[in-house]
């Protein structure tokens, strides 16, 4: 008896190879999170023998693929690493501070100036790294210049900001990256470097969805991702989107099901 299955399932992939071509010692199996769609495409490509009459008298089937495409809502470095970029992954966490409060520029600048000691939204330890640039309370840009600034210009040494006495009693927007040594304690870095055409992290993929006392199950054991999309926008959630391809294993297996129905 056949059965309805309701919902987008669980995904996991097990990482087998890294970018470089190496074996993964210890594989670390990770949960696609938040899975909001799961899509399997099957397809082959056909070809038609065609006598003197409107169909073909047979057909034969050529090359196949297998498609994976998911959307789900959880951020993972480790999920990103494993089976998209396949290098190394550090401890570290760098970030940027957009200024949506403003700070006033005092009396006396010319001496005092405006000292930015970042303190990162998440707490813990930070550190400044670079200048993003400073903007008015219109938007509008000030000029970055090397030393003696004047109205609507500001220099910077370090992480101190300096402005025109011309400007005294301006609100100012600085932004600026930092990085956080302690906060959040987990936070990983994922520094993508230009590898050698030809290599590609390898994963295995599987798939299970249950509903009643019905379940359906699909492994593949040999993917790669081919695509990894974030589409940001104004008034919703951020969906990453991945497209997975399926080949071949060292046995020949590109699939395997199994349903209790």
């Amino acid at each position: 008896m056949a059965v309805d299955f309701f919902g987008a399932g669980a995904l996991f992939a097990t990482p087998t190879f890294n970018a470089d071509g190496s074996a993964v010692s210890v594989a670390s199996p990770v949960q696609f999170g938040i899975v909001q769609d799961v899509t399997i495409d099957d397809s082959a490509e056909v070809k038609e023998l065609y006598g003197a009459l409107q169909y073909p008298v047979d057909i034969g089937r050529g090359k196949g693929k297998v498609m994976i495409k998911c959307k789900q809502a959880q951020f993972s470095a480790d999920l990103f690493n494993a089976i998209y970029y396949g290098q190394t992954l550090a401890s570290g966490y760098e970030a940027l501070y957009q200024d949506l409060v403003g700070t006033v520029i005092p009396t006396g600048v010319g001496a005092t100036s405006i000292h930015i000691t970042p303190t990162a939204p998440t707490g813990g330890t930070s550190s400044y790294v670079a200048d993003l640039g400073v903007q008015d309370g219109n938007g509008v840009p000030y000029i970055r210049v090397a030393s003696s600034p004047t109205s609507g210009q500001y220099s910077l040494a370090g992480s101190t900001y300096t402005f025109s006495d011309l400007d005294v009693g301006n609100t100012v927007f600085i932004s600026y990256q930092y990085t956080n040594s302690t906060n959040p304690p987990k936070a990983k870095l994922v520094t993508v470097n230009n590898i050698a055409m030809g290599q590609v992290p390898v994963f295995a993929c599987q798939f299970g969805i249950t509903r009643r006392t019905q379940t359906l199950w699909r492994k593949f054991p040999a993917c790669v991702a081919t695509k990894l999309t974030m589409d940001f926008k104004n008034d919703d959630f951020v969906i990453p989107d991945f497209e997975i391809q399926c080949f071949a294993d060292s046995n020949g297996v590109i699939q395997q099901y199994s349903m209790s129905v």
